[in-house]
């Protein structure tokens, strides 16, 4: 996501300093009494590629995550760098490479679909409507379905697609009418004290624009989610406790009735380019107890090379 300009690093260590890299959910429901401990992984904005030492960087990204030993790993999106002005070949090959690089994984991989992911909408790419693969198609044909839900110890895992191609050689963020639909049932399904966790590429709500630019202006439509209201009242008689975000290349926290929406930075950082507003290379580390949770951003200490453009 470019179209943020950088904040300074003063800011971000300060925003962090306020909100906290560890923090423990405090909208706890009664333990039902049955073991639920586990952990897991919130990797963003990769941006696989050839160039930048890309490869090599998440490659180092996964062994941490190895190491660390989670039970399972959600991508927040962006995975590729990228397929929304690329020609068909150049997207394909950097498809192939994500899926080829995230086998090194010794877990399960839960992928959400970003802005990148899109093949094709840019007029630069040259590539039709027509086209088998245009459009959201290709990330459905390659990685899986656009959302999804599962289940894990008495969690529910919700993965949302935030994007929406205007059809103008643009996206937003929005949750279609589809999704919405699936949405309402899928939540129909659960108790309504299941702790739930939602991913989303796009974020729901964030500070990182009035950070950047004054407390009084308003976020983009590629920035945030546009119907963020209608999709989170959706959730008001369920138990919500954590959205995970990306997108923005960005580490916030913030805490609303309960629920914890966490912005996670970003693997590639600087799109492989070094840091980024002071933000290291990094991904979100989630560790569940019972109802509760804790997490931390864990900076897996790749050097990379400064640039000035990406």
């Amino acid at each position: 996501m470019k179209q943020l300009r950088q904040l300074s690093a003063f800011s971000f260590i300060f925003l962090l300093l306020l909100l906290g890299c560890s923090h423990k959910s405090n909208n706890d429901i009664k333990d039902s009494g049955q073991e639920l401990d586990f952990t897991f992984a919130f990797l963003t904005d990769i941006h696989l590629q050839p160039e930048l030492n890309a490869v090599e960087g998440f490659t180092q990204a996964i062994d941490s995550v190895n190491k660390i030993n989670p039970d399972f790993v959600i991508t927040g999106g962006d995975l590729i760098m990228d397929a929304l002005g690329q020609t068909y070949g150049r997207s394909d090959s950097l498809y192939n490479l994500y899926l080829e690089t995230i086998e090194k994984f010794n877990m399960p991989v839960y992928n959400t679909m970003g802005n990148h992911e899109i093949f094709g909408i840019y007029g630069k790419s040259g590539v039709n409507y027509d086209h088998p693969e245009y459009g959201e198609k290709m990330f459905e044909s390659r990685i899986g379905q656009r959302y999804y839900s599962f289940d894990y110890k008495g969690w529910h895992f919700m993965i949302l697609d935030g994007i929406e191609d205007t059809g103008e050689s643009r996206y937003i963020g929005l949750i279609d009418s589809v999704q919405i639909k699936w949405i309402q049932e899928d939540l129909s399904q659960i108790n309504a004290e299941t702790p739930i966790v939602v991913s989303t590429h796009i974020p729901f709500i964030t500070v990182a624009t009035q950070i950047e630019e004054g407390s009084l202006v308003a976020n983009r439509s590629s920035t945030t989610i546009a119907n963020s209201k209608e999709v989170l009242e959706l959730f008001e008689t369920h138990n919500l406790k954590l959205v995970l975000q990306g997108h923005l290349h960005f580490v916030e926290e913030i805490i609303v009735g309960g629920t914890h929406f966490i912005t996670g930075g970003a693997v590639s950082s600087r799109w492989w380019g070094g840091r980024y507003n002071g933000m290291e290379e990094g991904f979100v580390l989630v560790k569940v107890n019972g109802n509760e949770f804790t997490w931390e951003y864990i900076d897996y200490d790749w050097e990379a090379e400064e640039v000035d453009s990406w």
